[in-house]
């Protein structure tokens, strides 16, 4: 069996957010492999404590993904401000022959299109992949996993940290399928009687209010705050809120465009006039914008830039879906090209977070080896791009940790769904298999 089968049979996906399939990365043939343990959303500190306290299965992972894709050259993107993950990854990787690339403490540095250019000088083309200059990137868990999988195991685990308004800050392994209320309860409990969740972080992440919302393969971690939080209050707004003030109160001073990450990377990415759209009547109906296109959703310019508190990024969100909708692809104009104030105009991440007013929130997220055990895991059988796996149990069925639920069809795109506990199925829809202890 190839990597590439392993890797889609145990249900390896990208653990970053996306959730790709990591067996279509290993199929590929590149020049450099890129591990992404840039991590720059404030207060996860998730790959932190994975890179500090299991080094040697994400190098292995690299290994076994270098020799997949025959990359010529293997990088670690790391933040040289991370001492411990350094000492503990540095070694292991020198002696696998994988650099070191190390980067600064700002936000976004861990954007796909940032790291490539970091690392190895090369501008991914306008609307392009890493693989469009020989490149595969990964997340720092994904190679964990990829390890996991060439020794047999597969994705029934997922690694998270949880922060915030929470009694112990920490970081540990969950089953798949288990409610966030576990997570929560394995932190120590809330220290405010009302918050709101935010899962994978505050600025790419998502809001929930729902305790029993499960664990997937792309939870980064859960970052909880008050209800009464600024930013819990701004991302719960309806949108059409967020688009009419947007309409009455931009006055297009595009410092939202001036600190987008991907414009000083030269892209055709330009927030202020994206929301000059939201004036449009229906007369102007015809007058698609596609400065938003390539927008990556980082919300620096929701959240750090703009001096009214508006919602460039959401403005650009909806223009993505209305443009893919259309079936309009982005066309870059002009060569893609360093905007010369692209270093002057970094978000230091400890400024961010003062901008975010979660400061206090900010601390250590130790890893425990304790792991909650769950009476019931609920398996969603989309955690991945691509389509959802097809279920293959019933309910009464006896299951074993590991066992597949959920198979991906010949030639889908996707990976395969796995029991995370042993038990009973006592639920199995097209969206989930629930198992209970």
């Amino acid at each position: 069996m190839t990597l590439s089968q392993s890797l889609r049979a145990m249900g390896v996906v990208g653990a970053g957010g996306a959730g790709f399939p990591t067996a279509v990365k290993a199929d590929s043939k590149v020049e450099y492999l890129l591990a992404n343990g840039a991590e720059c959303e404030p207060l996860l500190h998730k790959d932190y404590e994975l890179m500090k306290n299991f080094p040697a299965p994400i190098i292995e992972g690299m290994k076994a993904m270098r020799a997949s894709t025959e990359a010529r050259t293997a990088l670690f993107g790391i933040k040289d401000k991370n001492k411990a993950a350094v000492d503990a990854i540095e070694p292991l990787a020198t002696a696998a022959g994988i650099g070191m690339t190390y980067l600064g403490d700002f936000y976004p540095s861990g954007d796909e299109y940032e790291l490539v250019y970091t690392a190895t000088g090369r501008l991914i083309p306008a609307g392009g992949i890493p693989l469009h200059v020989g490149c595969v990137v990964n997340n720092v868990e994904t190679f964990y996993n990829v390890q996991e999988a060439v020794e047999g195991r597969a994705v029934t685990r997922k690694f998270v940290s949880i922060n915030g308004a929470v009694r112990r800050p920490s970081s540990f392994w969950v089953a798949v399928g288990t409610p966030f209320k576990e997570l929560i309860e394995m932190a120590g409990g809330m220290t405010v009687d009302d918050a709101g969740l935010f899962v994978s972080g505050l600025m790419m992440g998502t809001l929930s209010f729902d305790w029993n919302q499960p664990v997937t393969k792309t939870t980064g971690g859960l970052i909880v705050l008050p209800a009464d939080h600024m930013l819990v209050e701004r991302r719960a707004r309806p949108k059409e809120a967020k688009a009419h003030i947007g309409k009455s109160a931009c006055d297009q001073c595009s410092y939202c465009t001036e600190f987008c990450p991907r414009y000083l990377l030269g892209y055709d990415v330009q927030p202020h006039k994206v929301m000059r759209t939201l004036g449009f009547t229906l007369a102007g109906a015809d007058n698609w914008n596609q400065w938003g296109q390539l927008c990556c959703a980082c919300g620096l310019c929701t959240l750090y830039a703009c001096p009214e508190d508006l919602f460039p990024k959401e403005a650009c969100d909806q223009a993505k879906t209305d443009l893919r909708a259309a079936g309009i692809k982005f066309v870059q104009e002009k060569p893609v090209k360093v905007h010369p104030m692209k270093e002057y105009r970094r978000v230091p991440l400890a400024q961010l977070r003062q901008r975010l007013n979660v400061e206090r929130y900010e601390a250590p997220t130790p890893f425990t080896a304790k792991e909650p055990e769950p009476e019931k895991v609920r398996i969603l059988t989309l955690q991945h791009a691509g389509k959802p796996a097809t279920v293959i149990v019933k309910v009464g069925e006896k299951v074993k940790r590991g066992q597949s639920v959920a198979r991906m069809n010949e030639g889908e795109l996707g990976a395969d769904v796995h029991s995370s506990i042993d038990g009973t199925v006592t639920a199995a829809t097209a969206e989930f298999v629930e198992i209970s202890r």
